[in-house]
């Protein structure tokens, strides 16, 4: 079986001249498994292309070993004791890497670990194999690694094809159907095996009816879709309506104590693993924005999550229950209702009442995927549950993949945080029993993700999910010297130095020319481009900002306020409770302050609004510049240039149209000039 032909789709950090080092030596494969045989294959396509060759197991000479621990033991043992030593200690993923005399040797318990194994070496590339290197075992921190996509099998009148969608169409359907050609799920597959990610759920959350269907009738177009995949470890889910067994199976109730719903999810998931023997589990928002619930029966979010998981236990499958619950039809008058608090209200009662294999998945933050919010507390305060954290890959609040917004320093920032201080474990720790999870921000665009440096985001999530301790800096470098091969004329240097100038502090870039201090969705409502600072202040969604002629900001204290500030463990609390400890990023999610308050920066309030919004406005420019200095011709292809520098175009002139609403709002609220003296209209 040949790799997928995807010669009309940007390779990504996949192009073929990065199996260069790989291609071109003597290289042996050994092991039985399916993976493996994937491994084989890539080898094999590698050294066609660059003059290397397959050996058999007759002990020739040769320059790279990937072996499992199972059949190379004799490899093994020339490499030190702890090569030898390794078998079936590396788990269902991990590998080891050595070098010494000329041979470099990857060393997998499983196949899944000889594939990651693989692509450790692409990484490297040639430093594979220069100088001796000490055996080095690489483990996953996280055995969960799953993207969600938000697809609708047919389009959904409102949300189109892919719900919070900026790639296009969807990979996986096309007109109300499964895509007759699958070739490029099975390239986005080895994309993802690449990077570490090892789960997708194929549908939306927000399960519509066609979608439904996919868990009984058109079970076998899912299982089409997890026979891309599988050749390179990814398991697929499915996002299920709670209210399946009535919209599905003709039963009166969907009440999870109801014995007649318990045996309809039996029998229906038995039916899935006889049809996809390793399917994952599946994706649930119930009581959320509309979708069915166990609250319509008086029952509970973990009387709601067990049936499934009790469905799916005796296949090893596990059910991802999402966290963000909260009041939709929130009155704006009513201060004391608050969505930040709602996740935590639900769901920490419920602490140790979750079975095993339920996996409650909870955005990072406490209100929807924002520039910058506080982590959420819920994370900390469900010891006996498995928490998995959600983040969002599709730039949703972040730019629509129009906007340059590299966001592995917000997720880095976001894993290394500490509940209990800078003594206590860091949030990766916290959610190693559930894992990471991405809401995918890939469709079917040429570019794969729209704008093609968000393609640096699809690849961070996974190195992220796999090592959260990976620098940012140093994920980017990963991904400039995969995607963008040396060329052979021009400075490749100049490259790497300006998408590092361009990527680096392109998140804080858009935090400046967007909603300041915190504070958040000041967009346009619907589709969330754009600014509109009072789009959301009287509407049912409990996203507000309070702006007054006095102040701005939400009282979450718990002196005076909604009390949130009192989730937090003791350390955050009190930090966050006190407007002289409170970071100034975070100020007005957790407090309402007057315009002249002066931050910890030692500027005021108004103030740091006009400054951050012209330097954001103004970085968003020089973001063109320094893209428009790069000759296409010699460093990258000309569609990726043009699209690149047509979406460049599109920041700048959003960024300046959000610089004067905020701006003006502001001093119109306030009637405090600009210290500065510039034009705010």
């Amino acid at each position: 079986m040949n790799l997928p032909d995807t010669t009309d789709v940007h390779p990504a950090w996949l192009p073929p001249e990065a199996f260069r080092a790989i291609g071109s030596r003597r290289v042996r494969v050994c092991g039985d498994d399916p993976l493996v045989e994937t491994v084989r294959r890539e080898v094999v396509e590698a050294c066609a292309s660059y003059g290397g060759c397959l050996g058999g197991e007759d002990g020739g000479p040769v320059d790279l070993v990937l072996a499992l621990t199972t059949h190379g033991p004799a490899a093994g043992s020339s490499f030190g004791p702890e090569a030898a030593e390794c078998s079936g200690t590396l788990g269902a993923e991990g590998f080891l890497v050595a070098r010494r005399r000329g041979v470099t040797l990857v060393l997998a318990d499983a196949g899944a670990g000889l594939l990651h194994g693989l692509f450790h070496l692409v990484r490297l590339g040639e430093g594979a194999f220069g100088a001796d290197r000490p055996a080095e075992c690489h483990r996953p921190a996280m055995g969960r690694r799953m993207l969600d996509h938000w697809d609708n099998v047919a389009v959904h009148p409102v949300m189109g094809q892919v719900e919070r969608g900026y790639s296009g169409g969807s990979l996986f359907w096309e007109d109300g159907a499964l895509r007759a050609d699958l070739t490029r799920v099975r390239a986005y597959g080895r994309l993802l095996a690449a990077c570490g990610v090892n789960a997708i759920a194929v549908n939306n959350v927000n399960v519509h009816a066609t979608e439904a269907l996919l868990l009984t009738d058109r079970l076998g177009e899912v299982a089409a879709l997890a026979e891309q995949v599988r050749p390179y470890g990814i398991r697929v889910y499915l996002s299920v309506n709670f209210a399946s067994p009535m919209v599905l199976g003709g039963l009166p109730t969907a009440d999870p104590l109801d014995e007649r719903v318990r045996q309809w999810w039996s029998a229906t998931t038995r039916e899935v693993y006889q049809t996809i023997p390793d399917f994952g589990g599946y994706v649930v928002k119930a009581d959320s924005e509309g979708q069915p619930g166990p609250f319509a029966y008086q029952r509970t979010h973990a009387d709601g999550a067990n049936v499934l998981a009790e469905a799916l236990a005796p296949f090893g499958g596990v059910v991802y229950w999402r966290a963000f619950v909260y009041n939709h039809r929130q009155d704006w008058r009513d201060r004391s209702t608050d969505r930040a608090r709602a996740a935590f209200d639900h769901f920490t009662p419920l602490d140790g009442q979750f079975h095993d294999n339920v996996i409650l998945q909870v955005k990072y933050g406490p209100i929807d995927f924002q520039p910058r919010e506080p982590l959420s507390p819920v994370i900390a305060a469900m010891p006996a549950t498995r928490v998995g954290m959600e983040l969002q890959v599709t730039q949703e609040y972040t730019g629509h993949q129009l906007h340059v917004c590299y966001l592995a320093p917000l997720w880095s920032e976001v894993l290394g945080f500490r509940y209990w201080g800078p003594d206590g474990p860091a949030a990766a720790a916290l959610i190693e029993g559930g894992g990471l999870v991405g809401v995918s921000n890939a469709g079917d665009d040429p570019f794969w993700t729209g704008h093609p440096l968000a393609q640096a985001n699809l690849y961070a999530f996974g190195r992220l999910a796999w090592a959260p301790h990976l620098a940012p800096g140093t994920i980017l470098d990963e991904w400039i010297d995969l995607t963008f091969q040396p060329a052979t004329t021009g400075d490749p240097d100049l490259l790497r130095q300006t998408l590092h100038a361009m990527m680096d502090s392109s998140w804080q870039t858009y935090e400046r020319y967007t909603a300041p201090l915190g504070v958040g969705f000041m967009v346009r409502p619907g589709h969330h481009y754009g600014p509109d600072v009072d789009g959301y202040e009287y509407t049912s969604w409990g996203t507000y900002h309070f702006a007054d002629r006095d102040g701005v900001g939400v009282d979450r204290s718990q002196a005076t306020g909604t009390g949130f500030t009192g989730q937090y463990p003791a350390f955050w609390a009190q930090r966050y409770e006190s407007l002289a400890e409170c970071p100034d990023e975070v100020l007005l999610f957790f407090h309402h302050v007057p315009y002249d308050h002066v931050l910890r920066s030692g500027t005021t309030v108004i103030q740091h609004i006009y400054d951050t919004h012209f330097t954001g406005a103004r970085q968003a420019a020089d973001l063109r510049e320094l893209w428009g200095r790069i000759d296409a011709a010699q460093l990258v292809d000309p569609r990726l240039f043009a699209r690149v520098a047509e979406r460049l175009g599109e920041q700048v002139r959003c960024a300046e149209e959000w610089r004067d609403q905020v701006n003006a709002y502001f001093f119109r609220k306030s009637g405090v000039p600009d210290a500065l003296g510039r034009r705010i209209y």
